[in-house]
């Protein structure tokens, strides 16, 4: 009786006092001590209040039910749909609804709803992997910012490979601990192309010259990346870059002469196709014709592969030296050694200026390492 005088009562009411009566009826559903009966009728009672032609009643229920694990399942769907300064509250909170309710609210709503969702207290794998898949930039900024949510590999990784041109997702993703060094390096090829595309620099520098730049920024970031990468995780990144075309003569100079040596053996495994063990054989003891057959096997012309032989020659030596491992000396003792010669084809001399400005750029930092070194020790 009490339930069906409150629905006639609703029919006249202003929308203010209906509003207040369903904050109360939602507050006795969740903490009055009612039988059965008196429950069901109640929520039928909130159930016909979801149709009330003013959104302040509506409000008044989603206040009040948004964060209730007790709230009715029905309701708490219906208010979620509802426009968005009702449904934002219940969206974000309700711990009724499910997963597969989040994913269909994240599907069919608005850049705010899913903004909502990316932000719940906890979002679960398959939330998340949805909203790498449909969000937006703004909203997967919120995904990556929430402590809450539970982001995968492969969810990471569909993160990047869909907005990893956006400055604040690569920032977001790139201060992760658990990202790939896969990952990693794909953020570091969209900063070159961030740089390589940029209006203002074009015209400062060139297009020519700022390709070489950023090429080589790219190169060179990979390159430092390659230092703490070991094991599958290293054979995984060779052939991400074997895949995207990166592992050319230039790249992998570069690599030789930063002293990453098992990344080098990785690329000539993954390049050649023959067996790990034969390649670092070769690589480590073979004699110098054999050391040229493999890299010309992987593709090197003739007239580079000399310097590469020179490059992995020197490397033995140097591993072999009792003073121990001298990194700089690597790109310096090429440029020493083949810099005046006249017979140096096109490609090979263009091979040994990237290794040139390796080696001053080297310099440079270590200069400025030292000044940093040096005003620490006076302060």
């Amino acid at each position: 009786m009490i339930v069906a005088a409150f629905l006639r009562w609703v029919e006249t009411a202003k929308a203010q006092e209906r509003a207040k009566a369903a904050n109360a009826l939602a507050r006795a559903y969740l903490k009055s001590e009612m039988s059965p009966e008196e429950r069901h009728k109640a929520q039928v009672a909130m159930t016909y209040l979801l149709d009330d032609p003013s959104p302040q009643v509506r409000l008044a229920l989603a206040e009040v039910l948004a964060a209730e694990p007790r709230a009715p399942r029905g309701l708490m769907v219906s208010l979620a749909e509802d426009q968005p300064e009702i449904a934002s509250s219940v969206i974000l909170l309700s711990p009724v609804l499910t997963d597969a309710d989040l994913v269909d609210i994240a599907g069919r709503g608005t850049v705010e709803t899913r903004a909502l969702v990316a932000a719940r207290g906890t979002v679960s794998v398959g939330v998340a992997a949805a909203l790498a898949e449909i969000g937006d930039a703004c909203e997967l900024e919120v995904l990556l910012e929430n402590p809450g949510a539970r982001l995968t590999p492969f969810t990471l990784k569909r993160i990047a490979e869909r907005h990893g041109r956006s400055e604040r997702i690569r920032a977001l993703l790139l201060e992760r601990d658990d990202l790939s060094a896969g990952l990693r390096q794909l953020l570091v090829q969209f900063v070159a192309e961030a740089l390589s595309g940029s209006g203002l620099v074009l015209g400062a520098i060139g297009s020519r010259r700022i390709e070489r730049i950023a090429r080589e920024a790219s190169d060179s970031a990979t390159v430092a990346l390659l230092s703490d990468v070991h094991g599958d995780e290293l054979r995984r990144l060779t052939e991400q870059l074997r895949t995207a075309g990166r592992l050319t003569p230039a790249f992998l100079m570069h690599a030789l002469c930063a002293g990453r040596t098992d990344f080098f053996a990785a690329a000539i495994e993954a390049i050649s196709g023959l067996d790990e063990r034969r390649v670092r054989a070769i690589l480590a003891t073979g004699r110098l014709h054999a050391v040229r057959a493999l890299l010309e096997a992987t593709g090197l012309s003739r007239e580079i592969s000399p310097l590469f032989v020179d490059a992995i020659m020197q490397w033995r030596s140097l591993i072999q030296s009792a003073n121990g491992l001298d990194l700089d000396n690597i790109a310096h003792r090429l440029i020493a050694r083949h810099r005046e010669q006249t017979d140096l084809s096109e490609a090979a001399r263009a091979l040994l200026d990237m290794v040139e400005r390796l080696a001053i750029a080297e310099e440079r930092r270590l200069a400025r390492d030292y000044a940093s070194g040096l005003a620490l020790a006076a302060a």
